[in-house]
């Protein structure tokens, strides 16, 4: 049986009371060291951290996920004996099996971080919502970083990656702008990075609570922004 105390999942919450138990004793079931970094959530995500058996830590007012993803990394790598970490998401969307998968990429090729993708040539995409495709096509195309880069899908949020990242990473944009950041810092710290195709489950749950219309907007004014600094 495999050891997976190495591994740290990093998982931002913010209002997931109805899922964040279930979602973190899945998830240990297979990895026993996960952190939560309770976002300034409203509800009792708190409450189900704590039941589903994670680390938690608190933001006290709402900060945004690129803090909390900040926060959870630098909790992470202070742990004894850590060496991988995960970025998760709080809302059931992201598969164990893709972790294991990437993982397993991490420990036998010479990469430093593995992200996952919608869109490899492979994949299925009908089952994505269009608006989603729509604007996470469009960001890919408008970055000519992210396409120098090989990556697909730059907004995945379920990531791999070694000491070596999780000690630089330093990501100061707290909202859904650290994506586009992290993009970045692989180019500028030349970190090695190679693409995983991994499925996401949008359940009726996380389409409720996944990227609005708005959000969609400030990714791509976000990522023209970026483009024309590069």
């Amino acid at each position: 049986m495999t050891d997976w105390s190495e591994v740290w999942l990093v998982v931002p919450v913010y209002n997931e009371g109805q899922v964040i138990e279930d979602v973190v004793r899945h998830a240990r079931q297979t990895f026993p060291n996960v952190v939560c970094v309770d976002d300034g959530s409203k509800d009792d995500s708190a409450a189900g951290i704590r039941a589903g058996g994670a680390h938690l830590v608190q933001h006290p007012v709402n900060l945004g996920q690129g803090a909390a993803i900040q926060t959870g990394v630098e909790y992470a790598r202070k742990q004894p004996g850590a060496e991988y970490f995960v970025t998760f998401d709080a809302d059931g969307q992201h598969r164990v099996e893709d972790v294991l998968a990437m993982l397993e990429r991490l420990r036998s090729e010479p990469v430093d971080i593995v992200v996952g993708t919608r869109f490899h040539v492979d994949s299925e995409t009908a089952h994505i919502p269009w608006i989603k495709r729509v604007v996470l096509k469009t960001v890919v195309m408008l970055s000519r970083r992210t396409r120098r880069l090989g990556l697909t899908d730059a907004h995945n949020g379920l990531r791999v990656f070694n000491r070596t990242v999780a000690e630089q990473m330093n990501i100061t944009l707290n909202g859904m702008g650290h994506a586009s950041e992290i993009v970045e810092m692989i180019d500028h710290r030349k970190w090695r990075v190679v693409e995983e195709p991994v499925t996401i489950l949008y359940t009726e749950y996380s389409m409720a609570k996944g990227q609005s219309l708005i959000n969609g907007v400030n990714i791509l004014f976000d990522t023209m922004l970026k483009s024309k600094a590069h």
